[in-house]
């Protein structure tokens, strides 16, 4: 028997499902801390170091435990009630939050306090990220799934516009009123997920084994769409992303402060923002593939042009194209592999995919940072948008069949 709250009804408002309407509430408070928090360490950092190794190096803290705790992560969301994980890892990173407060506000602060701190932060994201790539199908019906995508979508993107901004403001009174902030948003966000209430089966809880730890790399290597999806998004976002130098754009290119960096990390997200909102509405219906490979391009291209530019209103809007882009592919990608995948194995496959997403964004942060020590910052964020190009016109050519996907609906 199908529960009332996931009858099918492919017109109603995804809102009108309570669940989905707590879940993007928490994401929406979940994702402005977190960018809140980011804009803070960035800026932080930068004027403790001087360093763009040490910008790179604050995304290495996000990685790593991406990294060594991927097959862990998979098997606890596919074994364990995924909105109890959720609840556990907002309360983590607020605590977390609130420590960067503390330590600022009581003159503690140091480059190596800030990145331990942050890397505690990012254990709990490594465990946060697949949980709501997982929770998300469950929370509509099957036929809303890619809108569902798209709209939680809309939710990190509304977030990633006011959050970066805000957190140059608060930034501007000191970085205690920023995390102080972030930490009240992450525990918000808590209390939301224990407002949702789902009755769906209880997750089959399969033995631990060698093969069940490794059963997600498995299922994506054995699916060529997957596969090509999500490798795609790792070597493009990893050779275009220019996040972690932001904050040397903001200050030594752009001449500007903590405001500055503020609007240059939320601009990437207006454009977002109008896109996911557009496709939640009007779901992409035909071409999907060639849609995913083009955004991919126009992500190289307008990296390039953020390179380059000296003027604040030029980097702005080519920040806001690259976002665009980026959800397009986030969108297609994501629900491309969250259809392609059974419930059962949503968490392990889910894990892995944000293996290669962390990947992508945090270790590609580090090698910015690293790219731009050793050839300057505008050779380091030109080269990665020329780089994510090429990736694309390669893969065209190893996954003809991802380029020739047609349509989401299953």
């Amino acid at each position: 028997m199908v529960p009332q709250s996931l009858s099918p009804t492919p017109r109603l408002s995804l809102l009108h499902h309570r669940p989905f309407a707590l879940f993007w509430i928490a994401r929406v408070a979940t994702t402005m801390a977190f960018h809140i928090q980011g804009v803070g360490v960035g800026w932080q950092i930068y004027e403790l170091t001087g360093s763009a190794f040490f910008l790179g190096l604050v995304g290495l803290t996000q990685f790593l435990p991406i990294c060594f705790l991927t097959l862990v992560v998979g098997q606890v969301v596919d074994r364990y009630d995924r909105r109890l994980i959720g609840l556990l890892c907002q309360i983590v990173e607020g605590l977390a939050a609130g420590a960067l407060a503390y330590v600022s506000f009581s003159g503690l602060q140091s480059k190596e306090s800030i990145l331990a701190i942050f890397l505690v932060a990012g254990t709990a994201r490594t465990f946060e990220l697949p949980t709501m790539q997982a929770l998300v199908p469950g929370l509509v019906p099957a036929q809303d799934i890619p809108r569902a995508i798209a709209g939680a979508a809309s939710a990190n993107r509304t977030a990633t516009i006011v959050g970066p901004a805000l957190g140059g403001l608060l930034y501007v009174g000191g970085p205690t009123a920023a995390y102080g902030t972030a930490s009240v948003l992450f525990l918000a966000a808590s209390l939301f997920f224990a407002l949702i209430r789902l009755d769906r089966p209880p997750l089959k809880r399969e033995p631990v084994t060698l093969q069940s730890l490794l059963a997600g790399f498995g299922y994506i290597r054995s699916h060529p769409l997957v596969l090509g999806a999500v490798t795609l998004d790792l070597f493009a976002t990893l050779l275009g992303g220019a996040t972690a130098l932001l904050p040397i754009y903001a200050r030594d290119l752009l001449g500007t402060g903590p405001w500055g960096l503020g609007l240059l990390r939320s601009a990437p997200a207006v454009g977002a923002l109008a896109t996911s909102l557009t496709l939640a509405r009007y779901p992409l219906r035909h071409r999907v593939g060639k849609t995913m490979f083009g955004a991919i391009v126009a992500f190289g291209v307008a990296t390039m042009v953020f390179a380059v530019s000296r003027s604040f209103a030029l980097s702005l809007g080519a920040l806001s194209v690259l976002g665009s882009a980026d959800v397009v592919n986030v969108v297609i990608r994501s629900s491309l592999v969250q259809i392609e995948t059974p419930d059962e194995m949503r968490g392990r496959v889910s894990a892995v995919n944000s293996l290669f997403i962390g990947t992508s964004n945090y270790l590609g942060e580090f090698e910015s940072g690293l790219t731009a020590t050793l050839f300057g910052v505008v050779p380091a964020v030109l080269i990665g948008g020329a780089g994510t190009i090429v990736v694309a016109v390669i893969w065209v050519r190893l996954f003809p069949a991802l380029a020739q996907v047609d349509s989401l609906e299953r």
